[in-house]
């Protein structure tokens, strides 16, 4: 059996960020987002931004990361493939020119054909129909929709003219509000205007200052207004599923919401189903801006992005989750447990193999830095982390798991502090001003476990490999009896001291599942719901679910507290049912299903 746990286990290069939105300070952090996912010629291919290259796989599980040829453009944002007949074609995002496409029969090795673009595009996408006819769509924006045109499939230039197929409403769909949670409305005009004003005086600015294409993006940075952006189209039983993401990369709220077409310019109305890709919760929130694919057996899979954001807002990762169609066409995606391990074969709402056993354990380490202390290594939110006092190769982390369990995966999780190096490159100049680093990094480590915490063995040992998996995933399928987890000799890029925002450890225990779930959900405006949820010391936590009837619960929110949480997804006039089940260490209990 194969399993993934997100983020994908592979390598995410860091960024060195000059971004003048943030007055133009170093800001360096690591970076993949926007996949875009394709089966071609019998493997699996994702490309994702800031990344130099393509990860690779035969299994979905496995991921390499290649450096493609040069004179493709790295540096622009959201590439988009599609497979059209014998050949990948390939295009990325700008805003300052035409963009081009490429296309070519051999991705890793090329060569890359480049065909001459006609006009500038942001968050591409390419769709290929039944008939042969083609059909191209972009838009990234807080003030402009997306827009969709018919090209022609030998010169891929248009041929009819643009029309919008997807534009906001945050007043109405509540997964398009801004903020954590949904939490915020656009501001008026007067207040985007004063808000900007203050940003120029607390920089000892003027608006001179600026450059003049910085101006709206800037002050788009105040408006409130969801982005409406990431594009993508699958048709499905004769319907066409345009895909898109709301409301911005930086919050746990990121997400992909779709409309449904009898045709591929539309008119298109809001699926019952949104938004169909939604992590809120758990250890790494965010899944939106992807895309959806079919995999060798038929299987869909779903790949978005994952939020981070704190060294510097576009601080992602990348995720991937099973995905589908419902007997009545509607487009899911599967993400209840959707940062644990997961089998890739089974049904697309099968319950995780193993559950977590490391959320709010005992930990202790060699050192720690202030604010940084070692029990944040096990609370389940990537955005703290234990940090070292030095970066010898002497620092340790531990944690206790309270007693002996058969532990059948651990994920390794390493974060970055603000780190302080030199750029080892070049800053490109543009919106968002950058260096990729194109050096390959070395993470490093060793783990091992104990019955006692005085006699040790090797579990796996990295110390010395030149590989860079910033969240690697060890799997023994068979399980290993062990209360105590020890990381140890660790080294990572930069010559960091060490920072692990989740040591995180799956199995199985062999007690009692928690009691049903007590619990009362009320809606509190159009596009909110408040759950109340009584705590119970059996659980660790719990997962609140809803949808639009009690046998389609797609959506998913995990806490790992009790009491009051505030759901801020909702569609104004649509009717739901909720449920919330509870986890701890030995399985999954389910509650009963209510209307709201």
């Amino acid at each position: 059996m194969k399993y993934i746990c997100n983020p994908i286990n592979v390598s995410y290069r860091y960024q060195f960020n000059a971004d003048p939105r943030k007055g133009g300070e170093l800001q360096i952090c690591r970076e993949a987002a926007d996949p875009s996912m394709i089966l071609f010629k019998g493997r699996y291919y994702i490309f994702a931004s800031m990344t130099l290259g393509v990860w690779v796989s035969d299994d979905l599980a496995h991921w390499e990361s290649y450096r493609l040829p040069e004179g493709l453009p790295f540096y622009d944002y959201a590439p988009d493939v599609r497979v059209i007949g014998d050949y990948v074609y390939f295009c990325a995002s700008a805003r300052e020119h035409s963009c081009d496409r490429w296309r070519t029969k051999d991705v890793l090795n090329g060569p890359y054909e480049r065909m001459e673009g006609s006009f500038p595009f942001w968050d591409p996408n390419l769709f290929l129909d039944d008939d042969g006819r083609v059909y191209f769509y972009w838009g990234c924006s807080n003030e402009t929709p997306i827009y969709g045109v018919e090209l022609d499939p030998v010169t891929m230039l248009p041929r009819s003219e643009a029309v919008a197929v997807v534009e906001g409403h945050p007043f109405e769909i509540g997964y398009e509000r801004v903020g954590e949670d949904n939490s915020t409305l656009p501001a008026s005009a007067e207040e985007v205007e004063a808000r900007y004003q203050a940003y120029l005086k607390s920089r000892n600015m003027t608006e001179s200052m600026v450059p003049e294409n910085l101006r709206p993006l800037i002050r788009g940075m105040f408006s409130n207004k969801p982005y409406i952006e990431g594009a993508w189209m699958d048709k499905h039983c004769g319907k066409y599923y345009l895909q898109y993401a709301a409301p911005g990369t930086q919050y746990n709220t990121y997400s992909d919401g779709v409309y449904v077409g009898e045709g591929p310019l539309g008119p298109f109305r809001l699926a019952e189903n949104n938004p169909y890709s939604y992590k809120p919760g758990g250890f790494l929130p965010g899944a939106g801006h992807g895309s959806t694919m079919r995999d060798k057996n038929g299987g869909f899979w779903h790949t978005a992005t994952m939020r981070i954001s704190v060294n510097h807002d576009f601080e992602r990762r990348v995720g991937l989750w099973s995905a589908g169609f419902d007997n009545d066409g509607e487009l899911f995606c599967n993400q209840r447990y959707g940062d644990w391990p997961m089998a890739l074969e089974g049904d697309p709402w099968r319950d995780p193999a193993w559950m977590l056993l490391s959320v709010g354990k005992a930990v202790t380490a060699s050192s720690f830095v202030p604010g940084h202390e070692p029990s944040m290594a096990t609370e389940e939110n990537v955005q703290t982390w234990w940090r070292a006092a030095g970066n010898s190769r002497n620092e340790w982390l531990c944690v206790d798991l309270g007693k002996q369990f058969k532990v059948h995966a651990v994920q390794i999780n390493f974060a970055d502090d603000r780190i302080d190096t030199p750029c080892p490159g070049e800053i490109r100049p543009g919106s968002q001003a950058r260096y990729i680093d194109e050096a390959e990094r070395i993470t490093q480590w060793k783990l091992e476990g104990s019955v006692d915490g005085e006699k040790w063995f090797v579990i796996e040992d990295k110390s010395d490999t030149e590989t860079d998996l910033s969240h690697d995933l060890i799997i023994r399928e068979e399980g290993i009896d062990v209360r105590y987890l020890r990381l140890s000799d660790m080294a990572v890029p930069f010559e960091q001291a060490p920072c692990v925002s989740g040591l995180r450890v799956f199995g199985l225990g062999d007690g009692e599942k928690p009691a049903e779930p007590v619990f009362s959900a009320a809606r509190t405006g159009d596009l909110d719901m408040a759950v109340q949820i009584k705590e119970q010391k059996d659980a660790l936590g719990y997962n609140i679910l809803f949808g639009s009837s009690p046998e389609k619960l797609y959506h998913s929110y995990m806490i790992f507290k009790a009491g009051s949480q505030r759901v801020g997804a909702l569609i104004k006039g649509r009717e739901y049912y909720v449920r919330v089940d509870a986890f701890n260490e030995n399985g999954i209990t389910r509650g009963k299903c209510v209307k709201l």
